[in-house]
């Protein structure tokens, strides 16, 4: 289908009526619901039955399998599981047996004393922290499979808005629960919540994806290459798994884009660094404005969870209105130029109305943002290995824009918040030229 199939907006508004784009809703909402209850949700429970901040700290580790879920990607590409497969689908057998994981393992915290059962507890969240990356990743994969490239925007969204109001359930929800009864009675509340997922899995429809002929054939190349054909028995099934399940996915993507592969990568790497980088210094930036908590929750959650939805949706719409690649430049110059709004801010008077507008336009382009470029990720994977292409994307999407981060407060410390967001903003650029030097890159190969 062509990136310019659709002309008018009206068109482009009514991909949200469309079953599949609206089924991402509760599937975003089954993948954000288990992210902050072992984080900061499953922290204040530990530090309010007296576990010391030492041990809280290490809990923070179980987050790792966030980082590292890249590696078993291509058992879910390619394992089959039991009954499950055959009758479910490939997708959704994932996606249940995860979201199973995911309500044990809250089921199990629920009905645990982390004052006397500590390490239980840890074995629950590392549980449910496994289960929400696989289940991060199946769903990515249904994503993906389940319609064409133009309607990933729109798709994009509504997950978004999805995981947005699980962060509200686990976050605000389960603290307002954990007042009026107990921690215990939250969990158990959250993982009768995994119903949502869980149901929506058994209603939707498997997509249907058909292996090319010549992913089959780059594959034989592949083996015969490395010998693997010369093999029999259990060793040829072990190396052939191996090679066509985790060597054949980069091969394949280094072989469709060719030239470009590299460009494309280093988009995906820095498209983010100028809004993480940012994010790290938000919050020490408002108190020290001189803003009250009150002030900035009622601003950064409300006023922040409207623009970003409506951001991703604006985002969703122009995808299937000019194609992807546009609104993506557009995303890296309107992220880039957000940050120089809060270095007008950091020279100004505290002042709550411009505190608004400048939150408000950071999360619209933000949002825009965001759904765009999951839109641009999910275009560069082939579906034969959609799960561990668009978890490697997703992986260097997030870690170089960490590391930097992790230098955010120094330049603070040492040069003052409007050197920071100016800094920041400059951190975009490179963005913005990839950006712009690939979309010139796609208008020369349409017109070659």
């Amino acid at each position: 289908m062509s990136t310019q199939a659709v002309k008018s907006w009206s068109e482009a508004l009514r991909v949200y009526t469309n079953p599949r784009v609206l089924g991402m809703l509760f599937l975003g909402f089954s993948a954000g619901l288990p992210f902050l209850l072992v984080f900061s949700t499953l922290s204040a429970w530990l530090h309010d039955v007296g576990i010391e901040r030492t041990v809280i700290g290490f809990f923070s580790w179980v987050g790792i399998t966030y980082s590292i879920k890249v590696f078993w990607a291509p058992v879910i590409d390619r394992l089959p599981i039991p009954y499950l497969t055959a009758r479910l689908g490939k997708r959704r057998s994932w996606m249940l047996l995860a979201q199973t994981g995911i309500a044990t393992g809250l089921l199990g915290m629920a009905l645990t004393d982390p004052a006397s059962h500590i390490h239980i507890i840890a074995l629950f969240a590392l549980l449910v922290a496994f289960s929400s990356a696989t289940q991060d990743i199946s769903i990515d994969a249904y994503r993906i499979e389940a319609l064409d490239k133009i309607y990933q925007g729109a798709m994009a969204t509504t997950y978004v808005l999805g995981y947005r109001l699980a962060l509200l359930a686990a976050g605000a929800g389960a603290f307002y629960v954990a007042e009026y009864q107990n921690w215990s009675f939250a969990y158990l509340t959250m993982a009768a919540l995994m119903l949502t997922g869980i149901l929506t899995t058994l209603i939707i429809a498997e997509p249907d994806v058909i292996k090319d002929q010549a992913t089959i054939d780059r594959e034989a190349r592949l083996e015969h290459a490395l010998g693997i054909d010369n093999t029999s028995g259990r060793l040829h099934k072990i190396t052939a798994w191996f090679t066509d399940a985790v060597i054949a996915p980069f091969v394949d993507f280094i072989q469709r884009n060719g030239k470009t592969a590299m460009s494309i990568l280093a988009l995906i790497a820095v498209y983010k660094i100028s809004d993480i980088t940012m994010g790290v210094m938000a919050n020490p930036f408002y108190l020290d404005l001189g803003f009250s908590k009150i002030e900035i929750a009622n601003i950064t959650k409300i006023f922040g969870f409207f623009m970003t939805i409506a951001g991703a949706a604006l985002g969703g719409v122009m995808v299937i209105r000019y194609g992807i690649m546009k609104p993506l430049v557009l995303g890296a110059m309107m992220i880039a130029s957000t940050n120089l709004l809060f270095a007008m801010l950091a020279l100004s008077e505290p002042n709550i109305n411009f505190l608004a507008f400048v939150i408000s336009a950071d999360n619209l382009s933000g949002g825009l943002a965001t759904s765009v470029f999951i839109a641009y990720l999910s275009s560069l994977t082939n579906t034969a290995y959609t799960a561990t292409q668009y978890a490697l994307f997703s992986s260097l999407m997030t870690l170089p824009a960490k590391f930097l981060g992790g230098f955010s407060g120094i330049v603070v410390d040492t040069q003052g918040y409007f050197s920071f967001f100016v800094y920041a903003a400059i951190l975009g650029t490179p963005a913005i030229m990839l950006a712009i030097h690939l979309l010139r890159k796609q208008g020369t190969q349409h017109h070659g």
